[in-house]
């Protein structure tokens, strides 16, 4: 079948058949899938073991990942709680079987012998039901999809408890054998709870761990199968085994659902813009860009590279989300700063994202802040807004705006014209990376999709040079000019500054700018 996997069979709205591929012969997506026999006799052989028997074991492995160098024991493990088979030594042979409880070898009353161990010929030991877990979660890779990490759980019936015991397996399942493997655990467990000891004379001993046995029950009670577990030879053979069923082993019926694909994003272009922004809470690189990228399809993380020349580009930053960006669809007239703007609201439309109002007390310390400006990487002012009121799809009137914020009153126009960008400042856009020395030198950036090449056609090329607007000393305020009897003018006012400016204890605000 040549339709790509696996989208089909997961695009049921464009083939139909999709629904069939759990059971069909299709071998998309399979033909790189392994037999459970020859994962383990591969882990076998890169552990140096030569002589091993795995013509019982059957499965299907879709995937499976050891990630750390370990022990062979540590990479079977996983696949025998998935599986549910044991690994056994016979006659120099490691044996793998699967458990399935058949070939169980009775045992009757008059086999059985006295133990100085034991407390009669046999003793049966039941665990409390508060130590059994009734509720199991497995968390795996869900295969024939996106690969994503899931879990499926089970519960007994009669489990009242919330309490739940989770394991992870490194290994890609379909969710209903997920399901599968994690009802096979809780019913396994909760018969498991009851334990066999025994002891049987040195005639029997070709029965050892891993075997099956049968014990005829008593009264009305019928025959109970037990699981071996450990032998003690020391005079008799003293075994320690437990309880199974065969039925566990049985699958439960297998009932797949197609698994959900994420559409497909074809590498778009993204839309950047730098911001040479001044210090807005006084940890920032003062003389560093901020970065802002939208796109009508977010590709997951953006990356931004940077060269001297549109050439030899290296890695200058990842940014991982997407900023709240839009334009205005309304002019936003100059207001005085430091005090709540009254004046028409600001339509602002944006490209994706939401935004929010907030109490004055949050407005006050710091909520709201956004940029506006010509979307040229100088020309910025910072305000915030109190108010956000949503009037059409993706589209606010902004309200309560206190203008001109972290000394952007410089820069405030006489009027931002309809059309204008709009950033909202929550910490989403970034700086990038910007030596000292290469203030004011021009740079090459190319900034598109993580996972393309540098050299993809998605990605966008833009010069930019940045003065390092952090730096910039806030102008001076309250200008005031008094004639002296001399007739000279003197001028005062109160100074600024763009550190440490917000404590209220002393007379003036630091010298930040020495």
């Amino acid at each position: 079948d040549t339709r790509p996997f696996p989208f089909f069979p997961n695009n049921v709205d464009l083939w139909s058949d999709g629904e069939n591929y759990s059971r069909g012969h299709w071998l998309n997506g399979r033909a790189s899938s392994r037999s459970l026999a020859s994962v383990v006799s591969e882990i076998c052989n890169r552990a140096g073991v030569e002589h091993f028997d795995t013509s019982q074991l059957f499965g299907f492995v879709r995937g499976y990942a050891v990630t750390e160098v370990s022990e062979a024991r540590a990479a079977l493990q996983p696949l025998m709680l998935r599986y549910g088979f044991d690994a056994i030594e016979r006659n120099g042979v490691l044996q793998f079987r699967m458990r399935d409880g058949f070939d169980a070898v009775s045992i009757r009353q008059d086999m059985l012998v006295t133990s100085p161990d034991l407390d009669g010929l046999t003793e049966q030991l039941r665990e409390a039901e508060a130590e059994v877990s009734g509720r199991v979660r497995l968390r795996f890779i869900q295969a024939d999809a996106d690969f994503d990490a899931i879990s499926e759980e089970a519960v007994l019936a009669d489990e009242a408890t919330h309490a739940v015991s989770g394991t992870e397996l490194n290994m890609a399942l379909t969710r209903g054998e997920g399901r599968q493997v994690a009802e096979r655990w809780l019913t396994e467990a909760r018969v498991a709870r009851e334990a066999l000891r025994l002891a049987l004379p040195p005639s029997q001993m070709a029965i050892g761990a891993g075997d099956v046995i049968e014990l005829p029950g008593e009264g009305a009670e019928g025959p109970g199968r037990y699981r071996i577990d450990r032998v003690e030879q020391a005079g008799a053979l003293l075994i320690e085994a437990t309880r199974i069923e065969p039925e566990v082993y049985d699958p439960a019926p297998l009932e797949e659902e197609l698994a959900s694909l994420r559409p497909f994003a074809p590498p778009l272009p993204v839309f950047p813009l730098f911001m040479d922004l001044p210090l807005m809470r006084g940890d920032e690189v003062p003389h560093a860009p901020h970065l802002a990228i939208t796109a009508a399809h977010w590709p997951g993380s953006v990356a931004a590279y940077r060269g001297a020349v549109d050439a030899n580009y290296a890695l200058n930053a990842i940014v991982p989300g997407r900023s709240i960006m839009g334009t205005t669809r309304s002019p936003l007239y100059a207001a005085r700063s430091g005090v709540l703007d009254a004046g028409p609201v600001l339509e602002v439309k944006l490209t994706s994202g939401s935004l929010e109002s907030v109490s004055k007390e949050a407005l006050l310390n710091g909520a709201n802040l956004a940029a506006i400006g010509d979307g040229s990487a100088d020309n910025w002012e910072l305000f915030q807004f109190q108010e956000a009121q949503l009037i059409a799809p993706l589209t606010y009137w902004l309200k309560g705006r206190l203008r001109g914020q972290a000394g952007s009153d410089g820069l405030m126009p006489e009027v931002w014209p309809a059309g204008s960008s709009f950033v909202l400042m929550n910490g989403t856009p970034q700086q990038v990376e910007l030596s000292p020395h290469l203030r004011r030198v021009a740079q090459n950036y190319r900034i598109g999709p993580a996972r393309r090449p540098v050299d993809d056609p998605s990605y966008v090329h833009q010069v930019q040079a940045f003065d390092g607007n952090g730096l910039r000393p806030f102008s001076p305020c309250h200008l005031r000019a008094k004639t002296e009897p001399t007739g000279d003018i003197a001028f005062r006012w109160v100074r600024r500054t763009r550190i440490d400016g917000d404590a209220w204890e002393g007379p003036e605000v630091p010298l930040g700018e020495e």
